[in-house]
């Protein structure tokens, strides 16, 4: 897919950091895997979201082979500005890594966030919040050895117990050239419990650097209190969006032409009947019944989801041009 896209991709980059200085607030779709991919981020892009991340790619597969590169990384001219968010280790992985992607995309994070325990048993993941100086390096060997000032390098976290391992974790980071910080508002060990905005707020306050904050965000009101609570620069969203893609344009649910826009898009771009279906069953969730759902959540091929759409919303058909 990289070679695909080569001729039409480079001279669409645009440099992340203007989004910071806008003086407003960024909105910013999440990292998330299996869904966070070409057509779901074609889809926000209309509804108000300013900056997307692809799903995280382990960066070792991702240098390694080129299957990999093209089942994992798909773009197209307007699909920016872009972050590819990395599972990485190793500096030089990493590096590697970015100079490939380097081209198309207008940069990369590293994952130090993620608590599943595959990621954390491999080396990758939140197991990097315990690992500042590995963290530290990665940053300044990504920085040294791409050449595109503009190319954004950035780091998501959760936090730690004692904050003051966070905070030096961030300042470590921020003196290495990261361009800025995510920050997940939950420890490692934390799921469901409430998420600490506090403590985004103290760490916001410790750096120079945008933070963005992240974590129980279901709505546009919801992100203007966690701006307020937290002065964060961005927020950053996932559980949200997969519910209501248009919730950064003020939507409080998932209005029906987001719905047909995702059957337009996710029909043009050849989404998978599961993936398809899938981000149909998130949108959908708060405007169905309980009998509703029963009944579509069970289809089983794309005829028959646009049949049913169509029948019950008049929704499904793809617009001929």
């Amino acid at each position: 897919m990289i070679d695909d896209i080569r001729e039409t991709k480079e001279c669409q980059l645009k440099d992340p950091m203007d989004l910071f200085h806008s003086g407003q607030v960024v909105k910013i779709c999440a990292p998330m895997v299996r869904y966070s991919k070409l057509a779901f981020r074609t889809l926000v892009r209309k509804y108000s979201c300013d900056l997307c991340y692809t799903p995280m790619i382990v960066a070792a597969d991702f240098v390694r082979s080129a299957k990999a590169r093209d089942s994992e990384f798909t773009t197209n001219k307007g699909d920016h500005p872009l972050i590819v968010q990395f599972a990485a280790k190793e500096a030089q992985v990493l590096c590697d890594a970015a100079r490939i992607i380097c081209p198309f995309a207008d940069g990369i994070d590293l994952n130090c966030g993620c608590p599943q325990r595959w990621a954390m048993s491999e080396g990758y993941g939140a197991c990097l919040i315990n690992k500042p100086e590995l963290v530290k390096d990665m940053v300044r060997h990504v920085r040294s050895q791409i050449d595109n000032p503009k190319f954004s390098v950035s780091i998501k976290i959760r936090i730690h117990e004692d904050l003051k391992r966070t905070v030096d974790l961030c300042q470590k980071a921020e003196a290495a050239g990261v361009s800025w910080i995510t920050v997940h508002g939950r420890s490692i060990e934390e799921r469901h419990q409430p998420v600490h905005y506090d403590a985004i707020k103290i760490i916001k306050q410790s750096m120079s650097i945008p933070i963005v904050a992240n974590g129980d965000i279901k709505s546009l009101k919801d992100a203007e209190n966690v701006h307020h609570l937290t002065e964060a620069d961005g927020i950053m969203v996932a559980r949200g969006l997969l519910a209501n893609p248009a919730m950064f344009a003020g939507y409080e649910e998932t209005p029906f032409q987001c719905i047909q826009d995702w059957v337009d898009i996710a029909l043009e771009h050849g989404t998978p009947f599961t993936c398809f279906h899938h981000h149909l069953m998130y949108m959908m969730e708060r405007i169905t019944s309980k009998q509703e759902k029963k009944v579509f959540n069970v289809l089983s091929s794309t005829s028959a989801v646009l049949d049913y759409l169509n029948d019950h919303y008049g929704l499904g058909q793809m617009k001929v041009c």
